[in-house]
This record gives C-alpha cells, sequence and structure tokens, in this order.
C-alpha cells in the first residue's frame, strides 16, 4: 500500500464538489432526488480506482471502510423512518393540527420567530437530540409560522438554530457526550466551557430573530380566523391532543432512546386518531373495509405511506399532506450515499494526507483552534458525518493541544463549535440531508438564517484569538 499525495488525495473532493454544484445549478432543489446520490457514488468509484490501481489498496480494505461506516449509520436511518410515522399520525391524529390551532391563537405574528427559536431551543436541551425535535414540534412550528406568511427559510432556519443550540449543551446529547470523551474531559466541564462561546452566538441569533419579527414583509395576507376554521372544520381539535406530545416529553425526561421514543409517540399518536378523528380514518382506510379494522389500516397508512387531506385551503392542503416512513426512503437513499464515500475516503488514507498538511501550520492558540475548527469543516464536508467530523480531528489534535500545554476541554469545545453545528449546513452531510428532508427546505435556502449556526464557529475564533479564558501550561 502507498501513502498517497495531497493533490491525489483532493481529487475526489474537487469532482464531488464540481458534480454537485453543476447539478445544483441544472436541478436546484430536486438535486437530492438523485443527482446528488449519483455523484457520490462516481466520486466513490474514482476513490476506489485510484485506491486500487494506483495505491496499491485491496478492494477489501475499502469495502470494510464502507461497512464501517454504514453501521455507524444505521440509528440513525432507523430514527429517520421513526420520524417518517410520527409524523403521519400526529398529523391525522390532530395532533399537529391541534398545535397549529393554538400556536395561531395565541402567538402574535411578530414574535412567531423567536418564540420557535426559543421553543425548540428548550426541547432539544431536554431531548438531547436535534432529529427529534426538529421532527417533531420543529414540524409543527414550520407550519403554523408558514400559514402566517412567515418567510419558510427564515422558519426553518430558526428551528434548526434552537434545536442545535439544545443539542450541543444537553448531557443527554451523543455528540456533547462523543467530543468530551475524544478530548478526554469530564462531561459536564465541556458543557460549561462551552457556555463562553456558545451564550453571545444565541443572544446574537436571539435578537437577530427577535427584529426580524417585526420587520420581514409578511407575504401571505390570508385570514387567519379562515384557516382556524378550515383546521377546526376538518379535525376535532381538542386540548387533551397535547397530551401526546406531553407523553413525549415525559419519555425524552426519562431518558428512553430516541428510537423508542419516536416509534411508542407514533403509535400512540396513531391511537388517538381513531379515538378523534374517525372519520378521517373511514377516508384513509378507503372503501370496502368496516368495523375495528378500518382503524387499524389506516393507522398503518398514515405511518408508511403517503396520505393527502381535502381541507378546502389550498395552504392546509399541503401543509397536512403527509408521506410517512415511505418519505423518507429517498433521505435514506442518500445518507447511504454518503457514508460510502467517506467510508471510502478514509480507507484510502486520502483525509488522513489532508489533515497532516492542516496540522504543520499551527503555530499559536488562534491557529490551533482555527486549524481545528477548518479541519472539523472540512471532515464535515467530504466524510459528510458529524460523527466523523469529531471523532477524525479529535483523534488528529489531541496529542499537539497536549504538546502545546492547552487544557483537553479547548479542543473538546471547538470539535463542537465546527462539528455538530455545521454538519446540518452542509447539503449532502447526513444531518443537513436528513434535516431538509424532513422539514421539506432545501439545506441551501435555511443557511443563510441558521444564525447560531453560523455564529458558534465566528465565536470559536474571536475567543481563541482574544485568549479569553484559554490555560496554557507552560
Amino acid at each position: 500500500m502507498k501513502k498517497p499525495g495531497l493533490a491525489l488525495s483532493l481529487l475526489p473532493i474537487i469532482l464531488l464538489v464540481t458534480m454537485i454544484t453543476i447539478g445544483v445549478r441544472l436541478f436546484g432543489d430536486e438535486i437530492s432526488s438523485g443527482t446528488s446520490q449519483i455523484s457520490l457514488l462516481f466520486a466513490t468509484i474514482i476513490t476506489s480506482v485510484i485506491s486500487i490501481v494506483l495505491l496499491k489498496i485491496p478492494w477489501s480494505k475499502i469495502e470494510e471502510g464502507m461497512m464501517n461506516h454504514l453501521s455507524k449509520t444505521g440509528s440513525a436511518i432507523f430514527i429517520l423512518l421513526m420520524i417518517g410515522a410520527l409524523t403521519g399520525s400526529w398529523m391525522i391524529s390532530g395532533v399537529v393540527p391541534a398545535m397549529i390551532y393554538y400556536g395561531l391563537k395565541l402567538i402574535h405574528p411578530a414574535v412567531f420567530l423567536v418564540v420557535t427559536y426559543l421553543l425548540t431551543a428548550v426541547v432539544s436541551l431536554m431531548a438531547g437530540s436535534s432529529w427529534t425535535t426538529v421532527g417533531t414540534i420543529g414540524v409543527a412550528m414550520l407550519s403554523a409560522g408558514q400559514i402566517l406568511g412567515i418567510p419558510t427559510p427564515w422558519l426553518a432556519g430558526a428551528i434548526i438554530s434552537g434545536a442545535y443550540f439544545g443539542d450541543k449543551l444537553s448531557p443527554l446529547s451523543d455528540t456533547t457526550n462523543l467530543a468530551a470523551a475524544v478530548a478526554g474531559v469530564d462531561l459536564y466541564t465541556h458543557i460549561k466551557f462551552m457556555l463562553i462561546t456558545v451564550t453571545p452566538a444565541f443572544i446574537i441569533a436571539l435578537v437577530i430573530y427577535a427584529i426580524a419579527g417585526f420587520v420581514l414583509p409578511i407575504s401571505s395576507t390570508t385570514n387567519i380566523e379562515a384557516n382556524l376554521g378550515s383546521i377546526s372544520s376538518v379535525f376535532k381539535i381538542s386540548p387533551f391532543l397535547l397530551l401526546v406530545p406531553i407523553f413525549t416529553i415525559i419519555l425524552i425526561v426519562k431518558k428512553v432512546s430516541p428510537f423508542i421514543t419516536l416509534f411508542l409517540s407514533a403509535v400512540v399518536g396513531a391511537l388517538v386518531a381513531s379515538f378523534f378523528q374517525p372519520e378521517l380514518c373511514k377516508e384513509i382506510a378507503g372503501d370496502g373495509i368496516e368495523g375495528g379494522v378500518v382503524y387499524f389500516v389506516a393507522s398503518l397508512k398514515m405511518m408508511y405511506g403517503s396520505v393527502s387531506i381535502e381541507t378546502g385551503d389550498a395552504i392546509l392542503n399541503s401543509l397536512t399532506a403527509t408521506k410517512g416512513m415511505a418519505g423518507m426512503l429517498n433521505t435514506v437513499w442518500l445518507i447511504l450515499c454518503v457514508v460510502t464515500f467517506g467510508g471510502a475516503m478514509e480507507a484510502s488514507g486520502m483525509i488522513q494526507v489532508i489533515t497532516e498538511r492542516v496540522v504543520r501550520l499551527v503555530k499559536s492558540t488562534f491557529s490551533l483552534v482555527g486549524s481545528t475548527v477548518a479541519t472539523t469543516l472540512f471532515c464535515n464536508i467530504t466524510l459528510s458525518d458529524q460523527y466523523m467530523a469529531i471523532l477524525l480531528p479529535g483523534k488528529m489534535f489531541s496529542e499537539t493541544y497536549k504538546k502545546m500545554g492547552y487544557e483537553p476541554q479547548l479542543l473538546s469545545r471547538t470539535l463542537e463549535d465546527s462539528g455538530t453545528v455545521t454538519s446540518v449546513l452542509i447539503p449532502w452531510n447526513t444531518c443537513g440531508v436528513a434535516q431538509s428532508g424532513v422539514l421539506g427546505v432545501a439545506t441551501l435556502a435555511y443557511l443563510p438564517y441558521s444564525f447560531f449556526n453560523l455564529l458558534t464557529p465566528v465565536m470559536t475564533l474571536l475567543v481563541a484569538a482574544i485568549g479569553y479564558k484559554i490555560k496554557r501550561k507552560l
């Protein structure tokens, strides 16, 4: 086996970025429907050919790298499928419509953005999962905000920002625990140290969303009362429906795994539909099905397949249409292609070569933190996985931080400030793919409005530049 050179290592990445850039120009928002997948698979083949022919790396090693990446993605795929099932059952049961209904009645349009940001932040902090937050409360707030006429990219940006703030600071978060473990630092020391960079980013984003709520031009002149009437005419709205998300929050507090939490919540939503929306269940089940079988058939359909409801309102028709678990399959397809490329790049040694060159540039606190941020972002782009974007740079820079006398929490904070929050901003990263799929908003559309995610790496670099609270053992 030979070690690849820098130019050779960059070749598959340049090829992939070029293909995806062309794809965006030609296909726009439809790029994730097949173009990105083909681009990723083509880049994977090029990486494999280079590895086998020029680097003398056996196919078995490349395949092993792919399988290792795929095995780490299994839980994320199952969670995505459960989010699809939950979205379907919560919509038909009236849970999401009830949340939209009460949200429209109680929250003034001017503060809707900032409330969305704060609400998703709190839920994510309790859940320890941005994915769970976006797939539940995020979907409901997006739909309600769209009815109010708030621009969809702004709504998605506020949801993403709040969800990833809570994810970063929650002791239940897998990425928070991973970053602390990789750097060898106590979990709560890591969280406390993150507050130095996270707090100003959170506050600045809060101010932006608060101001935006008052100055954004509302594109829709829809009569809110008419929308409320349409919702209540199709769904039986009751405060008791809100017990379902409360049940989900209880599971979260009890630290039940995200997969089981989402599955049980989806099932409870389907059961609630039988009691609160019997007419809708009969409509979904179809002709020729009678008795209790109606509710069983409707429950399965709403969780696995596409369901559309005629509300008499075009906006509500689009908001209440769900695709269930089947609607997540395109996202799963893209994730499989993403991790396959990342596995091939790591097995070839190309990622290691590029990152080693970055380490050589380290000479000061700012260059050390800056190199870590750049490497983590690079791994998010090339390996397309937030876990690898934390693990690989963490292993690479660990000894460098020790030799230069820095405390390990500086490394753990930098990994999270640049790895976790930027993963969702990259269209072909597993997080970007998942969240854009769940919300139905293109990654590049919400990216400019995900202020917390954009500001956090900047704050990391700023704090490093001034050396605030950064201790060094001389």
